[in-house]
């Protein structure tokens, strides 16, 4: 079926509508669905993303009514800033699937003041949001509700697979399409489970939720999200760099709103990514500082003390304590070894270090893995924000150095800090470093490296 230049303007309406009304009352959701293209496309049966587009079936479309369009439209930019379009990696793609609806239902269930409707299609019933204890989904990463659905008997993936719904298929076979619904008999069973929940300290919600897992991993025709688009949507580093972006900038416009208008308040799981992101490991000054005592200025009482300018000795000045520390090279492993959170986390200690020396930090952030990627300068957090990790291949620290002395000969950085999981099969020699100062940021306690300062992110 074609579709006349008439639907298609009546479509795209609907949808702009859409994001009008979710702005204005979910902010966040609204300013994230600002950057989001919408599409129209047959073959899909109902909603999906592929974390650069939301993509609507035409009958499923014209089979929603206001509320419910606005619960897909939430529904699928969560799961694109969450990242869950390209966090499945090796993990069973159906339990995987289960995991991240319960986490994005159960949060915009959170944003609509625990309203059941507010995730309620008509035509599929309420949205699974408990986790298998029984727990909204809020509460957790997509990563720690597919764990608790691998536990044998808590889902499909490790021996659950033994119960089926009022549909279910009892081969269990499924496809990669994503079960975000569930049919009205389990909707009305769900509500009974929270009620007896309260009596039995949630073993029964915990059963009906397991249930209801599991019949969504077997039973195709009862669900509505199709993920099976997830990871289509370009390179997934470059995606989540931007989505990363996007995200920060969102929660940035969010925090200057008044803090009593509900429209402003961030869901629990972007509050949750919010500190993940933001919240550095480390006391960076105090490291940096003795980095900087110990091995750059090497003992050497400068600056010299001024009340002591006229006099034939040197002290150290003991008195500027706003110290700007310049010239440092960052280097950050993006090898295969290092996943997106340990990047994600190397990423924003450096952003930490930044916000505790207030802004007089600079120098140098570049990527390696077995080459390394041009380091970018830095003056301030702006310029720092807008270099994006590059990488993905096998661990060397050997062309790191060999960069430094191959193209950093005019002026060399005051100091070297390596950010890496250290799982290389050598190290360098100390020669390497030509003097240089190291210090390796080491996100395990498995690797020791020979040479240079180490502080660990564990």
């Amino acid at each position: 079926m074609v579709l006349s230049d008439n639907e298609k303007r009546n479509y795209i309406r609907r949808l702009l509508l859409s994001r009008m009304r979710i702005l204005s009352k979910h902010g966040f959701y609204g300013i994230l669905l600002m950057h989001m293209e919408f599409g129209l496309d047959e073959s899909c049966d109902t909603a999906a993303t592929n974390g650069t587009k939301i993509i609507f079936g035409p009958a499923f479309l014209d089979s929603l009514n206001d509320r419910e369009l606005d619960f897909i439209m939430m529904h699928e930019i969560l799961h694109v800033v969450l990242r869950h379009c390209t966090r499945r990696e090796e993990r069973d793609g159906d339990n995987f699937n289960i995991a991240c609806d319960i986490v994005v239902n159960s949060t915009i269930l959170k944003s609509n003041d625990m309203d059941l409707s507010s995730i309620t299609l008509r035509s599929h019933g309420e949205s699974m949001h408990l986790t298998p204890e029984g727990k909204e989904g809020f509460n957790y990463s997509a990563e720690e509700v597919y764990n608790m659905l691998s536990i044998p008997g808590n889902g499909k993936g490790q021996g659950g697979n033994n119960q089926t719904g009022q549909n279910g298929n009892k081969n269990g076979n499924s496809s990669n399409k994503g079960r975000s619904g569930k049919n009205s008999r389990n909707s009305r069973n769900s509500q009974q489970s929270r009620n007896e929940s309260k009596s039995d300290n949630g073993s029964s919600a915990g059963n009906s939720q397991r249930d209801q897992s599991c019949q969504n991993s077997q039973d195709n025709s009862s669900g509505w999200d199709d993920h099976s688009r997830w990871g289509t949507g370009g390179d997934e580093n470059e995606l989540n760099e931007l989505w990363k972006k996007r995200f920060l900038d969102a929660c940035k416009a969010i925090e200057v709103r008044d803090p009593s208008n509900e429209c402003g308040l961030l869901p629990l799981a972007a509050e949750r990514l919010l500190k993940e992101l933001r919240n550095p490991k480390l006391d960076w000054r105090t490291i940096l500082n003795d980095f900087i005592q110990e091995e750059i200025v090497d003992y050497s009482f400068m600056p010299p003390d001024r009340r002591f300018g006229e006099s034939p000795f040197f002290l150290p000045d003991f008195n500027d304590t706003d110290i700007t520390v310049k010239d440092m090279l960052f280097m950050i492993d993006t090898s295969a070894s290092m996943s997106d959170k340990e990047i994600t986390e190397a990423y924003s200690e450096i952003k930490g270090a930044l916000d505790q020396f207030n802004g007089k930090l600079t120098g140098w952030l570049g990527f390696f893995d077995a080459a390394v990627v041009e380091p970018q300068p830095f003056e301030n957090i702006d310029e720092f924000e807008i270099i994006r990790p590059k990488g993905g291949g096998g661990t060397s620290f050997h062309p790191i150095f060999s960069y430094v002395r191959n193209h950093m000969a005019e002026k060399l950085p005051a100091g070297i800090i390596i950010l890496t999981d250290g799982y290389v099969t050598d190290f360098p020699a100390e020669d390497a470093s030509m003097g240089i100062p190291v210090l390796w940021l080491i996100n395990n306690d498995d690797v020791t490296p020979p040479w240079g300062k180490i502080a660990r992110l564990s």
